[in-house]
């Protein structure tokens, strides 16, 4: 009786195994690498080679909808990443995130961009961890690229994967302090796939695309605080006004304004009008707002499109940061021209706000 049901459970897990990498894969892999020393602030803080663990769960396209025989039947999935920062004051963070793969060589280079959530083991605390002035909360955003040269099924269903990696954790100055890590590496690994070869539908969809210049309304918020530690964390308001226009099925191109209201701004500079004497006189009441003008880059993908936008400040009155500003994201739309969006605005390598938006393309 048993034996029996030893055989039965065996063979519903096979079965069910099969189904579930029908049209998909696992992919595990080993990473090594340095810390990009983007500040000198986090000198003392690359003291080893980070090293750790990637395992990715790929869902294949075969081109039943548009967007995967525009973008070459691509995948996408969920990745889940362990990083061993090699230094006692970062510790360890832990990624769960979604992503796409992008191919490339008749399918054997593969590109991926990723975005999802991070967990540290030791953010930073004035006390027993104030060293870490990287990580200034327990949860932040995380981000990784890959450039790999994959080969299925050399051994049977396994098959093999090598390349670049790079990976960012930072929470967007939602606390201070957040300079954020960047690594940067090699990686390695194995991946399962059963083998099962699947036609791609050709792409029969005409090439030529155009579309009227549309006008967008952007509304984003969320948190941050400046970058005196402790100095509390406060609201912020952008909106953003800009027209686009297709240049294509994949791509659109922006041209548009901000406006920033940022009440952490506002606050540092009362903080700074008294805190340092020595310094030239800041009047507490100078205007904390600002006014940016801008050009983007809009790259559609399904609902999904992921947004790059660089600024300019026309509207500065406290000299804060520099001049030139960066914005990238993930926006998706929700219904036809209705859009949820997340993104990062720094200026270069510092970071100042996640940003959740809603908007709208007329």
């Amino acid at each position: 009786m048993k034996a029996r049901f030893a055989c039965f459970f065996f063979l519903v897990a096979t079965t069910c195994l099969a189904q579930v990498f029908d049209r998909s894969n696992i992919e595990i892999s080993n990473f090594y690498g340095n810390i990009y020393k983007h500040t000198t602030d986090i000198g003392h803080l690359i003291t080893g080679h980070p090293q750790g663990l990637l395992v990715s769960y790929n869902i294949h396209t075969y081109g039943e909808k548009e967007w995967q025989r525009v973008y070459n039947y691509p995948d996408y999935g969920i990745s889940f990443q362990y990083q061993d920062f090699a230094n006692q004051y970062l510790g360890k963070n832990y990624a769960l995130a979604a992503h796409y793969n992008f191919y490339f060589l008749n399918r054997h280079l593969v590109f991926r961009i990723s975005q999802g959530i991070g967990a540290t083991t030791n953010p930073y605390d004035k006390e027993t961890n104030y060293k870490n002035n990287a990580f200034g909360s327990r949860l932040m955003s995380s981000n990784l690229f890959l450039l790999n040269y994959t080969k299925s099924n050399l051994f049977g269903r396994f098959g093999l994967q090598a390349g670049l990696l790079f990976t960012h954790f930072s929470n967007g100055r939602i606390k201070s302090p957040n300079s954020g890590i960047n690594t940067y590496g090699i990686n390695v690994g194995i991946n399962y796939d059963d083998g099962k070869k699947h036609e791609f539908i050709a792409d029969t969809t005409k090439q030529k695309f155009s579309e009227p210049i549309r006008y967008n309304i952007a509304f984003r918020t969320g948190i941050s605080e400046s970058q005196i530690v402790g100095s509390g964390q406060k609201p912020f308001y952008h909106i953003g006004l800009y027209a686009d226009k297709r240049i294509g099925r994949k791509s659109a191109l922006q041209l548009g304004a901000d406006v920033f209201f940022s009440q952490y701004l506002k606050e540092y500079i009362k903080y700074v009008s008294v805190a340092y004497p020595e310094e030239p006189y800041v009047d507490p009441d100078t205007d904390y707002r600002r006014v940016g003008v801008f050009i983007g880059h809009e790259l559609f993908i399904n609902r999904l499109s992921v947004e790059t936008q660089l600024g300019y400040y026309v509207y500065k009155p406290f000299d804060y940061e520099i001049d030139i500003y960066q914005r990238i994201g993930m926006k998706y739309y929700l219904y036809k021209n209705v859009f949820a969006a997340l993104s990062l605005k720094s200026h270069a390598a510092r970071a100042e706000a996640i940003e959740f938006g809603v908007g709208i393309r007329l």
